[in-house]
């Protein structure tokens, strides 16, 4: 059994207060591992006709359930909340700081990302100090394959539909319009390098969307451990050899890592 259970109940707490923390501290004991009466109470530090009346109240509103022997269980409202938290989580507002941090520490643009069906939709962007501005804005949408940050999102995804993406993605006729002259990325290329991203837990764009412009990109995961965003730091090949991508890897996997944190990822 886990040793994170809650703290005993202060018995100086006011009498409604303390009936509070007691029914709070039976439902985290339970989360930490506690099955039996027994075993909670000797947790949150009251009696067993106490510990039972408050787990009882708790299984008739459903935030616990009692499983024939297993014992105490987090019930379906619990679940039910926490989808709705996750709901409302301010994703821009959690991620600021962090793209602030990166900013500073880089000096290179960084972009907040989520997926919108087969196209990244940018939510931030932090313009750098390093090279031109991208032509990146808020709002503005790209196929996920042709980018670092849509490549992030995709690394859950099977191969099959990274050839599917990918085949999308290819501007009519092959070329850009704006840079006909730029080579495009092959599926054997995208193939090989997505192996190697999702390995590695990280993406990168070597200028697979528009000349000269190189991003390392990573994943955001929150409770179920599924991607629900991608931050990217992205600047100009000048600014962005090969070897600053590799040092960039461990950084921005740092930041992402913690930001999946506060939307309740447990490594």
């Amino acid at each position: 059994m886990q040793e994170d259970a809650p703290e005993k109940i202060k018995d100086a707490a006011p009498t409604g207060t303390q009936t509070l923390l007691r029914g709070l501290g039976v439902v985290q004991a339970v989360a930490s591992g506690a099955r039996d009466l027994k075993e909670i109470a000797r947790l949150i530090g009251t009696t067993r006709s106490t510990t039972h009346r408050l787990a009882s109240c708790l299984v008739d509103e459903r935030y616990l359930r009692v499983v024939p022997q297993v014992g105490y269980l987090l019930g379906p409202k619990l679940i039910e909340l926490g989808f709705q938290a996750r709901e409302e989580l301010p994703l821009v507002s959690l991620a600021g700081p962090y793209l602030d941090e990166l900013s500073a520490l880089t000096g290179d643009t960084v972009h907040l990302g989520i997926r919108e069906g087969d196209e990244v939709l940018y939510l931030l962007k932090n313009p750098g100090r390093n090279g031109p501005e991208m032509r990146s804005r808020v709002g503005h949408r790209m196929p996920l394959a042709r980018t670092g940050i849509g490549k992030a999102l995709m690394l859950d995804d099977s191969p099959q539909d990274w050839q599917r993406l990918y085949d999308i993605s290819l501007p009519a006729g092959g070329k850009s319009q704006f840079w006909p002259q730029h080579p495009q990325q092959s599926w054997e290329q995208l193939e090989q390098r997505m192996t190697d991203y999702v390995a590695g837990g990280y993406a990168f764009d070597l200028e697979d969307n528009e000349p000269s412009i190189r991003c390392v990109a990573a994943p955001i995961r929150d409770a179920s451990k599924g991607i629900v965003a991608a931050i990217s730091i992205a600047s100009t090949v000048p600014y962005m050899p090969l070897e600053k991508m590799a040092e960039l890897i461990p950084l921005i996997k740092g930041v992402t890592a913690r930001l999946s944190a506060e939307l309740g990822l447990k490594v």
